[in-house]
């Protein structure tokens, strides 16, 4: 089945209403409920790990080799470290982005005692009182704090809130849904990849597919904090495609429009013949795609390998400028990145071998060895020889 059509509509819906949910690494039990009402709603059935990963199946015609795509649903955010002397909080961050991105942030401290509202400052944030030593402030989380709007002037006055030490920070996302079809927004990494999972899911649903195996939908709540898909995967999950962010910095190859495939990241290379898949599929359903390599850069899919599971993985991207800051993405890419998880579910198991745990040598899969055929200058159409066959 070719790639199905995506209700772009219900895609930057859900992404709204994602990113009005907060959901810092270790906060994430609201987010869950939302999530796992949509994928019933659609008519998956879903099941919760113990602190909240969510497996939402696409039933297909069998159970051996199932596809897994996976996303996740916790943010970048902050902790409390220390109350300061002046009744400001000092701060460590959830997941690893700068603080020169909190400056000026507003944000959510979550107590025993309930909510309260704040902002992140530089120490010294007044040019009225620090003239140039503003400018002159080192970056880093010790130089930021997180004044409380309510009376806290004092540690015991920060205390007698039922604010202390360990409570989880949000910040808020401030999202913006440019008429372009560019987002602006915190958190689109990876609330724009859950997004595309629940709009091709929608796809899947509203077009009756039928898909050879089990689809998993799986939505992981600690992946910022290198945990991801470790411990979410069954064993007859044969292949996993992460949906993250791809980064359109200077010297990558990324972009904020098509799919961008991620040949490798710091773990090593994606698994060879599941990537070519995508790519063929990419050439197959006209889908607009590029290929890009992130050296500094971890998913889902690095903490399910870590954790021994014998599982192909594949990475997918939507290209982010800006990741970790104030991200900017094109809803061009989030609907390109759901018509290829669409045709990669619908698609045919082309290496049987995998509907076992372990076989033999036969059936086992080739890369290509052979010499690439010459292409000579005169030749206005030069043999091509597709990838991975041989």
């Amino acid at each position: 089945m070719a790639r199905l059509p995506i209700d772009a509509q219900y895609l930057t819906e859900q992404l709204k209403a994602l990113l009005k949910i907060p959901s810092p690494t270790g906060y994430t039990d609201t987010v869950v409920r939302h999530v796992t009402q949509e994928v019933q709603r659609l008519g998956l059935d879903v099941e919760l790990t113990r602190r909240g990963g969510i497996i939402a199946i696409h039933r297909g015609k069998g159970r051996a080799a199932a596809r897994a795509i996976v996303g996740h649903v916790d943010t970048l955010g902050a902790q409390v470290k220390r109350l300061k002397e002046n009744g400001r909080l000092e701060l460590v961050s959830i997941g690893h982005w700068s603080a020169r991105f909190a400056e000026g942030a507003r944000a959510t401290i979550f107590s025993e005692a309930g909510t309260y509202r704040g902002t992140i400052l530089p120490l010294k944030a007044s040019g009225h009182t620090f003239n140039e030593e503003i400018d002159t402030l080192p970056v880093g989380w010790p130089y930021v704090e997180l004044r409380i709007d309510a009376i806290a002037r004092t540690d015991a006055e920060t205390r007698k809130l039922g604010i202390d030490v360990g409570d989880i920070v949000a910040i808020d996302p401030q999202p913006e849904f440019l008429e372009n079809g560019y987002i602006v927004s915190r958190h689109l990494d990876d609330k724009a990849g859950v997004a595309v999972m629940l709009a091709a899911a929608e796809a899947l649903a509203r077009e009756k597919a039928e898909t050879e195996v089990d689809i998993h939908f799986l939505f992981t709540i600690a992946e910022e904090v290198g945990v991801g898909a470790a411990s979410i995967l069954t064993p007859d999950v044969a292949s996993m495609v992460a949906i993250d962010n791809g980064t359109t910095a200077p010297g990558q190859n990324s972009s904020e429009f098509g799919v961008t495939i991620a040949m490798a990241d710091q773990t090593g290379p994606f698994d060879f013949h599941l990537t070519q898949k995508l790519v063929r599929l990419c050439r197959e359903e006209d889908i607009r795609f590029q290929k890009d390599v992130f050296r500094y850069y971890r998913s889902d899919s690095a903490s399910a390998v870590e954790a021994g599971h014998d599982v192909r993985t594949a990475l997918i991207t939507f290209g982010v400028d800006a990741s970790h800051g104030y991200e900017r993405i094109h809803v061009h890419a989030l609907r390109s990145l759901a018509e290829l998880v669409t045709a990669y579910a619908t698609s045919p198991i082309e290496i049987e071998r995998d509907r076992e745990y372990h076989a033999g040598l036969k059936g086992f899969t080739r890369q290509p060895t052979r010499e690439a055929p010459q292409v000579i200058e005169d030749d206005p159409a030069p043999a091509h020889v597709p990838a991975g066959v041989v």
